[in-house]
């Protein structure tokens, strides 16, 4: 550990994630808290993690706690990141949604933890691109995330380089994005589609219909034990019958909520409310 930061500092850092967010940083991250929070730190005007450890105990909470919590959000993410759970979602979960909803021609998906936008645009293009019967559809797709700067970002969908080539296909790129200098952007007709939206998925959940497919991948992993159980029972609560609740490859429901039950789909797994 840098020797600079004081042990009550590392603590300060963690109970402000913990309760303003629910995300638990383990104590080993602790080089992780400083690679996020040193160059914040200097950005912010402060000389070391320390000083501003330091202002933010002496004031209330506010738009710079809340800065701080963005800075250590986990935003790793990628276009079609784990193929498998979008094969699923090609080759059974959109068919039987759709049979389900035919006569209601409606489609509604939520993506809870949605970073820079890659992974609900992923959701949206391989409908578009897979499923053109449903353009005549009512298509609600809301993408969530606890970071307002990472929404903002989605919202634009502008990508680099380096990120477009990150599991898209050429074919893909060139019918969904158009060219801007060195960057690329999610046409203007396919951004409007989904409805970007700030929101701590610990706090309150205004706004969601029933849904027929919920992406929550790579997000519980941070949460503790009676948080997963939370958010598992309130998703419960907004999933369709005939929905599915897809997490990442590390998660699961088994022995967090038993009202799941697990579905395996060409090598992933996918889970639904046990209807027994």
């Amino acid at each position: 550990m840098n020797p600079e930061i004081a042990l009550d500092d590392v603590a300060y850092i963690r109970n402000l994630i913990r309760e303003r967010s629910a995300m638990v940083l383990e104590v080993e991250k602790t080089y992780f808290m400083q690679s996020r929070l040193e160059p914040f730190s200097k950005q912010e005007g402060f000389g070391s993690l320390a000083g501003l450890v330091s202002h933010l105990r002496q004031t209330s909470y506010g738009p710079l706690h809340e800065r701080v919590i963005e800075a250590m959000t986990i935003n790793e993410t990628s276009f079609f990141r784990d193929p498998a759970p979008f094969q699923a979602l090609k080759d059974r979960l959109l068919p039987e949604v759709i049979q389900a909803n035919w006569n209601l021609r409606r489609l509604h998906i939520w993506c809870g933890a949605s970073s820079s936008g890659q992974e609900p645009y992923s959701i949206l293009l391989t409908i578009l691109h897979h499923f053109p019967e449903l353009r005549s559809w009512h298509i609600r797709l809301i993408a969530t995330d606890i970071s307002l700067a990472m929404v903002k970002r989605a919202k634009e969908g502008r990508y680099g380089p380096y990120e477009v080539k990150r599991g898209l296909s050429p074919l893909m790129l060139n019918t969904y994005f158009s060219r801007q200098g060195m960057e690329w952007q999610i046409r203007e007709n396919v951004r409007n589609i989904i409805e970007f939206r700030e929101m701590n998925l610990a706090g309150s959940w205004v706004g969601l219909p029933t849904m027929d497919l919920v992406f929550m991948r790579n997000v519980m992993m941070y949460f503790d034990m009676e948080t997963r159980k939370a958010i598992l029972h309130r998703i419960r609560g907004i999933l369709a019958p005939h929905g599915y609740l897809v997490l990442g490859v590390t998660e699961t429901t088994l022995a967090v909520d038993d009202h799941f039950e697990r579905v395996g789909v060409n090598g992933t797994s996918v889970y639904r409310v046990n209807k027994k």
